[in-house]
């Protein structure tokens, strides 16, 4: 991370603003022509200070997340992942249908934990039914779980990487405060507009091809 500090201070490690700002334009170019492809955005992040932020900016532009706790497997065995999605369907159906009221009370609390744990844990990526083309990761070395997962996949990974974290294993690093809440939900946020902005590039090129063979019979 030595390319990326601007000075130290006190045993503190200062980041070089100017170089974040460059590092997350070009993370944001990325995303947002990646989006623009058609391919979905895993956004990561399980520290307190991350979880809503995560949540929240993924679910604004339709993009998936976790933020509870990575599950070993869920990109290298993501057959096994989404039986265990289904799984939440199908309790939630039993749930709506009234299967539930047909069934003794312990067997019916039994489920509702069984929801309560995959809804926590999967219900950032219920619909999410192939591989991401990218990971947004807060905290690489936090989630290093995902970043091996992704890399074993060749996944590129975007990551906010802070002084204590490898930046070799991370494709587009934005060297930044990872336990800052404003500086993760500001980069979030970023992260998120550029899939915004991705889609629509998408929507207008469907939109092209779509009038195309309206303009030919004119």
């Amino acid at each position: 991370m030595a390319e990326y500090i601007y000075m130290e201070r006190n045993g503190i490690y200062i980041i070089d603003l100017q170089k974040t700002v460059k590092k997350l334009e070009d993370a944001y170019n990325f995303v947002r022509d990646l989006a623009a492809n058609g391919q979905s955005i895993l956004f990561v992040g399980t520290k307190k200070q991350a979880q809503e932020a995560v949540k929240e900016e993924a679910e604004r532009v339709g993009m998936f997340y976790v933020n509870a706790r990575w599950l070993g497997g869920m990109l290298t065995n993501f057959k096994t992942m989404r039986t265990r999605v289904d799984r939440l369907a199908q309790l939630k159906q039993m749930q709506e249908d009234g299967t539930f009221d047909m069934l003794p009370k312990k067997e019916v609390l039994k489920h509702l934990g069984e929801m309560e744990k995959l809804e926590k844990y999967l219900g950032g990526v219920k619909e999410m039914r192939r591989l991401p083309g990218a990971l947004f990761v807060i905290d690489p070395r936090k989630e290093h779980n995902a970043i091996a997962e992704a890399r074993k996949l060749h996944i590129p990974i975007v990551a906010i990487v802070d002084t204590n974290c490898d930046p070799d294993e991370v494709d587009y690093v934005i060297p930044g405060n990872d336990d800052a809440i404003r500086a993760i939900r500001l980069i979030s946020a970023t992260m998120a507009n550029a899939v915004q902005e991705g889609h629509q590039g998408e929507d207008a090129g469907v939109e092209a091809e779509a009038a195309e063979p309206v303009a030919e019979e004119e």
